[in-house]
């Protein structure tokens, strides 16, 4: 078993997993919701981050425990629930992941171990295209220790990332890797800038990374900090009970410029809060949960392509299994789904496919009790996304959707841009001369695809 923090953080108390430790409005039907895998334990148990696309439109995942070892699996799943198992961990190469996994821009995918290795404070690793793993790093403690959070590409092709614990001063680290495995420590937190960073890192459009601790600080609330490629660290706010407290989700890159996240405690009722964060560090909360329309919420929020936030709160709503919900910038918020003790209990996010449903996972319940995999139809079109979102004018840039065969447009606010199909899901290009920011749009036989994100032009 693991503690985690991430699973009462309404009461910011380190508890057991019990078995493993801009729009203005929503339109959900009362049908959008759909179960597309319940897990078993041989296939997987306990999911507890969501999924990512890949390059293939497929999802990709992790789950706690299950699979041949019973330490954790890698698992696709196609959009309508078709499932193979790719990976069982072992202790040589980490086990029990609780990371999302991140897709690099070569192709490959990049996440963590939360512990295992050759001496128990976790791994990072490296997953390719056809499903072979491959450790890239090794914690040892004094590096940190239990990665609990996935990674982020820098501009400079490195991957960052946190360690909950460990590092000079044991209250976690933020680290830099490169793609064949040499890690630096950028910074050490000392309990007055944070203890332990769960949450993962954000990438800023002027390159720096964003993130946040769970508690410690002024307040012993939790921390939101900056940090730069080179190590120099910033604490941006210090969390308290009335503005919210224990943020447990990583930060989100709005199309405004500004981050937005969730606490799990505090706020007026003490469940937890929505709230956005300029880079300048100035706070500002958009709803507090009541408990009827969630409590608890411990993972990044999703962007959808209707300029909205979506995620899920684990705890709270009708059932009090958790919920899932939409709010849009001016803080306009509606509950979109109650939890049942069936279609899953507690869930940990949400994500966005180019497909224009939602994605995600509950840790625990189904058929089986142990986690199941889920869609949400909000009534979202199909969209574009981009990878990366920003960069100078002859950068290359991927653009992932469906039906891009026979493509015949691509452009960049407007200015026409060269591009290359690479298959239904995938297409690449670069930013033209004349480029600026605004959306990017993909002309298709099926229709007009505009990307989900503003792609920034410094």
């Amino acid at each position: 078993m693991i503690i985690s923090p991430r699973i009462d953080c309404k009461h910011r108390a380190v508890v057991l997993l019990i078995g493993f430790i801009a729009g203005a409005s929503f339109a959900v039907s009362a049908q959008a919701f759909n179960v597309l895998l319940n897990f078993d334990t041989t296939n997987g148990a306990y999911p507890y981050d969501p999924v990512v696309q890949g390059r293939d439109g497929n999802l990709y995942g992790t789950t706690y425990e299950g699979g041949v070892t019973d330490q954790g699996v890698i698992f696709r799943l196609d959009p309508q629930g078709a499932f193979t198992l790719l990976h069982s961990f072992r202790d040589k190469d980490g086990r029990n992941p609780t990371a999302w996994m991140l897709l690099g821009t070569n192709g490959s995918f990049y996440s963590t171990a939360y512990v295992g290795g050759a001496n128990e404070d976790g791994t990072v690793y490296k997953m390719n295209a056809k499903g072979k793993v491959m450790t890239l790093y090794t914690f040892s403690g004094s590096d940190g220790s239990q990665p609990q959070a996935g990674l982020v590409q820098g501009n400079d092709g490195n991957y960052y990332g946190t360690t909950r614990e460990g590092g000079a001063n044991g209250y976690g680290t933020v680290f830099q890797i490169t793609s064949t495995g040499t890690l630096t420590t950028l910074h050490s937190f000392d309990l007055s800038d944070g203890e332990y960073p769960i949450a993962g890192l954000a990438l800023g459009t002027d390159g720096n990374f964003y993130g946040t601790t769970w508690v410690g600080g002024s307040e012993e609330g939790g921390t939101a900090f900056k940090v730069t490629p080179s190590g120099a660290f910033t604490t941006l706010t210090n969390f308290d009970v009335p503005l919210g407290d224990g943020p447990t989700g990583g930060l989100l890159l709005g199309n405004d410029g500004n981050f937005y996240g969730t606490t799990g405690g505090g706020g007026t009722y003490d469940e937890g809060t929505i709230f956005q964060l300029t880079p300048a560090g100035a706070l500002t909360t958009l709803h507090n949960f009541d408990g009827t329309d969630g409590s608890g919420p411990t993972a990044t929020l999703a962007l959808g392509n209707d300029g909205n936030f979506y995620g899920a709160a684990t705890y709270g709503g009708a059932n009090g299994l958790g919920t899932l919900f939409g709010i849009t910038p001016a803080g306009k918020f509606q509950t979109l789904h109650n939890f049942s003790a069936a279609d899953g209990k507690n869930p940990v996010g949400i994500v966005q496919n180019t497909n224009g449903l939602f994605y995600g996972t509950a840790m625990f319940g189904g058929s089986q009790g142990v986690g199941t995999v889920y869609s949400l139809d909000a009534g979202l079109a199909p969209f574009v996304s981009l990878q990366p979102f920003f960069g100078k004018r002859g950068t290359k840039i991927e653009i992932l959707g469906q039906g891009l065969t026979g493509a015949v447009a691509v452009s960049f606010n407007g200015v026409s841009a060269k591009y290359k199909v690479i298959s239904d899901t995938l297409l690449t290009t670069v930013v033209p001369k004349g480029a600026g920011t605004g959306y990017v749009t993909v002309t298709t036989p099926g229709g007009t695809l505009i990307s989900n994100r503003i792609f920034s032009v410094p």
